[in-house]
């Protein structure tokens, strides 16, 4: 019966399949359906519970296509195609374990820690507080960061209680589809003296199901969380069923997920970011895990004695509540008594049982990036790695298509891999997740980690990616294998003694990585490696590249930024194919040739004085979309390089420092730069340029000690969305005009000793999203117009004790998300 019913709706789905914007995503949804009949007839499923319910899936996913064609929509069709294509994968793995296994997240959460904070915003500014329309919240994060955690303590809160007349909570399983997450929040909505039974509802189709969730939910308030759903799961059908018209009731649908879900709209100011526990927090859960039912007492109490050890222990879980109470459990079943016991277990805690619950996490990660989360194992731990170091890393060796590298790098943020540090440019990777990327690399990529102390054992296959830690022994190493290396990156205490004959062994290597290694001497040999695409020299103490460095004629990125005073070779000049130049504070032999890399695209830092170029040749740089330069004085001629550099249509981003104690030259020419997006200046200015270039979205001032203040001028940029200043302005006042800074988002200043008060008019910075202030002393108080601010989220304030107290207690903050002001 099965097999007929998928199969007449496969036949109306396919009259329906035409000639207009939905053909290629039809046909792909039929060609799936297809192979799911397929399946069905040749693999003999039997008609059962399970196999209906699938069915069930796919019969009202079909319609929903249909429905699609009708109004030519196109958004919800990679919803559609990637919930059929989970549905083929369960039809094949059908007769298996079928066991309801919950998710990792769902492990021993009796005892919370650190979660009043986040309970608190929820509750005031998502759950309770805001719209009396349907919302939907997203709580999201890695797993065993404790998003069920949060999201059950906000379900059992005494004023969520009261407040919801209908709640209901259903947590994913191995095996969970649509119908069945259906008749599991009916039967916790109906009225309970109208109960329907199971297999009544079971007999139901999903459309029937949804009309009488339906019901149950009109004119009232309600509450459904949805804990860990597959992300492939359809759920914008249920969403879009859900009573949304009563605008006195406030309802709200909780989801908890490591990604955002396909189909389902949720503004960004709705998703809550969960963050590790800090050393504090991590103890106290630890302690608690520790103690849980009094099973350390008498002689087996924690010892006082150890605990710096402990908590140093503690760093390797990387503030991840999973992992510590998996290692807390670990030491309570070993029940030690002598302190000696105690030292040599924190030494070697195991993370075997945390990476195990970890697994699940992994799987669920989008393929399409899985290269990307295995290469994350050649990072240091708990390392904050740049944008543009880790796409440059996937092109030159780890990915075949390198022209998707952002959209990987989106990837690894949406599906929780990484997250986004305080410069939204930058990431970090949580340790324990680190520790599963190694695991994962070295079985699934050729990924080895050597030491220098010899006790390393030879590989029995052939390694593609190599990290070598080095201390200061003596480097013992082996070239039998080195032939097949694709990267090589260097770790530790920059004692790198090998013979030159050692570079000579890498035929394949495109990446050598040794940032903040601390190398004193490159060795000439270094020209040996014909296919090097990538190589990181950042902060270490190099004083001269070889001359042989020229030979690399298929290196594209070479970063020797914070390399204090280095000698770099003309010969460098000869490397045609370099795409991204690195510099700092760097010593040339004579002028750079940087007209003569016509593949250059990134250039940064490169001091006028040492640049010699003609206007004309200049041009021939068409693909350079980013520079940085240092302007020696007042008297440099700016406008020079302004008219050259306007020529170049892909330029975007300009970054112009000039010296310690004297002022940059008049900049007023900027304007001109049309295409530029982003301006860093940082040095002293005499006054800013009076115009600056109109579709600017991002502006940096640093160290600029104006006298007049700027925002004025800056408030008349239309386009500008994120604005830093940073001992930028000498003033007591700062005014913001009416109707000032149309687009602005982010707001920092930092390092402005004088001010004292902040004027706001009407309509000013009126798309606000976030407010940082750090170390402005005399400003005591925030502008009355912020209670305005609709769209602000997010305040951070760095000040003294008597200030952060007066604007912590006062009305001006109380609908704010996140307040986050210390001395």
């Amino acid at each position: 019966m099965s097999y007929a019913l998928l199969y007449s709706v496969i036949l109306k789905l396919d009259d329906n399949y035409g000639e207009d914007e939905t053909h290629e995503e039809m046909e792909r949804v039929i060609e799936e359906l297809r192979e799911i009949l397929y399946i069905m007839a040749n693999k003999q499923l039997e008609d059962g519970r399970r196999l209906n319910f699938l069915v069930c899936d796919l019969v009202d996913v079909i319609e929903h296509a249909l429905h699609l064609c009708k109004q030519c929509e196109t958004y919800y069709w990679e919803s559609i195609h990637s919930w059929i294509g989970e549905i083929k994968k369960r039809m094949l793995k059908l007769g298996d374990d079928e066991s309801n296994m919950t998710s990792s997240e769902n492990v021993d959460d009796n005892y919370v820690v650190g979660l009043e904070e986040d309970v608190e915003m929820l509750l005031r500014t998502r759950i309770i507080g805001g719209e009396y329309y349907l919302k939907t919240v997203l709580i999201k994060g890695m797993a065993g960061i404790g998003k069920t955690t949060l999201a059950r303590e906000i379900y059992n809160h005494p004023t969520i209680v009261k407040r919801f007349e209908r709640r209901a909570w259903v947590s994913n399983s191995t095996h969970l589809t649509l119908k069945e997450l259906l008749i599991k929040l009916i039967q916790q909505v109906e009225d309970p003296q109208n109960l329907h039974t199971s297999s009544l509802l079971e007999n139901m189709d999903n459309p029937s199901l949804r009309d009488m969730l339906s019901q149950h939910l009109q004119g009232k308030r309600y509450l459904i969380v949805l804990d860990d759903m597959p992300k492939q799961m359809h759920l914008a059908s249920l969403v879009h069923a859900l009573p949304k018209e009563s605008l006195d009731y406030g309802s709200r649908l909780l989801l908890t997920s490591h990604t955002m879900h396909i189909g389902v709209d949720i503004d960004d100011e709705n998703v809550h970011q969960m963050k590790p526990l800090d050393s504090k927090k991590s103890w106290k859960l630890f302690l608690k895990t520790m103690n849980h039912g009094n099973k350390l007492t008498g002689e087996h109490k924690f010892p006082m004695n150890l605990q710096p050890m402990a908590k140093q222990m503690l760093r390797k879980c990387g503030g991840l509540p999973l992992a510590i109470k998996e290692v807390g459990k670990q030491l309570v079943e070993k029940k030690l008594s002598r302190v000696s016991e105690w030292e040599q277990l924190l030494e070697s805690v195991d993370f075997g049982s945390t990476l195990k619950l970890l697994e699940p996490f992994y799987h669920k990660l989008d393929p399409k990036i899985d290269s990307c989360f295995l290469s994350m194992a050649f990072f240091k731990e708990n390392t904050t790695l740049r944008k543009e170091k880790l796409e440059q890393i996937w092109s030159a060796g780890v990915v075949e298509d390198d022209y998707l590298c952002e959209s990987y790098l989106r990837g690894l943020i949406n599906e929780s891999v990484i997250d986004v540090t305080e410069k939204s440019t930058k990431y970090r990777m949580n340790v324990v997740l680190h520790m599963l990327s190694i695991q994962k690399a070295e079985e699934k990529l050729g990924f080895e980690i050597l030491r220098n102390n010899g006790n390393n054992r030879p590989s029995e296959s052939p390694r593609h990616h190599r990290v070598v830690i080095c201390s200061r022994d003596k480097f013992n190493y082996s070239t039998d294998q080195d032939k097949h290396l694709v990267s090589l990156f260097f770790h530790g205490g920059g004692y790198l003694d090998t013979s030159p004959s050692y570079w000579k062994s890498f035929e394949q290597l495109k990446i050598l990585d040794l940032e903040d290694f601390g190398l004193k001497m490159l060795p000439e040999t270094i020209c040996t490696l014909k296919e090097l695409r990538y190589l990181g020299l950042r902060n270490n103490y190099i004083k001269e590249l070889p001359d042989s460095l020229g030979c690399l004629e298929n290196l594209e990125v070479l970063d020797i930024a914070q390399n204090f005073m280095v000698e770099v070779p003309d010969i460098i000049w000869e490397i045609r194919s370099l795409c991204h130049l690195y510099m700092s504070d760097v010593i040339c032999r004579k002028p750079f040739k940087i007209d003569a890399l016509r593949n250059l695209k990134t250039l940064t830092y490169v001091s006028v004085n040492n640049w010699t170029y003609e206007l004309s040749r200049l041009e021939t740089l068409y693909g350079l979309h980013k520079l940085g330069i240092e302007i020696l004085g007042e008297n440099s001629d700016a406008g020079a390089l302004f008219a050259s550099l306007a020529k170049l249509i892909f330029f975007k981003h300009l970054i112009l420092r000039g010296c310690r104690f004297r002022s940059m030259p008049c900049l007023d020419e900027i304007r001109i730069l049309n295409s530029l997006k982003t301006l860093k200046l940082d040095g002293l200015l005499a006054r800013l340029p009076t115009n600056l270039p109109e579709f600017l979205e991002s502006l940096t001032l640093g160290n600029s000690c104006l006298d007049e203040d700027p925002m004025p001028l800056l408030g008349k940029l239309k386009r500008l969305e994120y604005l830093k200043l940073r001992n930028a302005y000498t003033g007591q006042q700062m005014v913001i005009l009416d109707n000032g800074f149309p687009s602005l988002k982010d707001l920092c200043i930092e390092e402005l000793w004088n001010l004292r008060n902040v004027q706001v008019g009407v309509k000013g910075v009126r798309f606000l999203k976030k407010l940082e202030i750090h170390d402005c002393p005399n400003l005591d108080t925030l502008p009355e117009a912020i209670m305005s601010f609709i769209f602000l989220k997010v305040i951070k304030m760095v000040t003294t004790k008597s200030i952060a107290a007066k604007i912590r207690n006062s009305d001006l903050i109380s609908n704010i998300m996140i307040v986050n002001i210390n001395p």
